[in-house]
């Protein structure tokens, strides 16, 4: 069974490249940089998904994958994959741009904004652009795979539940915050653990 590292495999090699391409061109960041991003956004994103499956689903499979539903269908345009930069050079003009996008991620994106900024000495500002332009690309990347895969809205809450990762979010600021030695120890599989590692080389 597919879970988010798979995903997450599918979607670098798929978008990584375009993705990092048209970040670069519209944030005035090197590419390489934009790369680094990509692992590091893009879980967050999931699990900020996953968290509000089960804050609004509980233990109820087909809840869950309601409220997977409705966020999928409220922002995740598969459409968009057809048309990045677009959607890239109209975020970027984003003059208030929510890293929290709303209640998806919360403090932590926030949180994770300052970190990337400081760790990859940008501003603020760009740190949070790069979140919120990440963002309509994953959501519509897992609403393809819905339609697509004949995997359904149960089958995506499926994949994201199966990650068995509740603290990615938290993990993102701890990787930040500490030494890649301290984070490899620590979290040293998992989705992250193997995003990371590729990161790191």
């Amino acid at each position: 069974m597919h879970d988010m590292t798979d995903f997450m495999d599918e979607f670098l090699k798929t978008y990584g490249l375009e993705v990092s391409q048209q970040l670069s061109s519209h944030l005035d960041i090197k590419q390489d940089t934009a790369l680094k991003m990509l692992p590091i956004i893009a879980p967050m994103i999931l699990s900020g998904l996953k968290r509000q499956a089960e804050q609004h689903g509980g233990s109820d499979e087909k809840a869950r994958a309601t409220r997977v539903n409705h966020i999928l269908n409220k922002y995740g345009d598969a459409s968009v994959l057809d048309h990045i930069g677009e959607e890239f050079e109209y975020r970027a003009q984003d003059t208030h741009p929510d890293p929290q996008l709303g209640g998806l991620l919360g403090d932590s994106g926030t949180q994770a904004a300052d970190m990337i900024s400081r760790q990859f000495n940008m501003d603020t500002s760009t740190a949070m652009k790069l979140i919120i332009m990440l963002a309509p690309v994953i959501l519509g990347a897992l609403t393809n795979k819905r339609d697509t895969g004949g995997i359904g809205s149960r089958g995506i809450a499926s994949l994201i539940d199966k990650d068995g990762d509740d603290q990615i979010l938290d993990d993102v600021i701890g990787f930040l915050l500490n030494s890649r030695k301290q984070m490899n120890s620590k979290k040293g599989s998992g989705l992250l653990g193997n995003l990371l590692s590729e990161l790191m080389k």
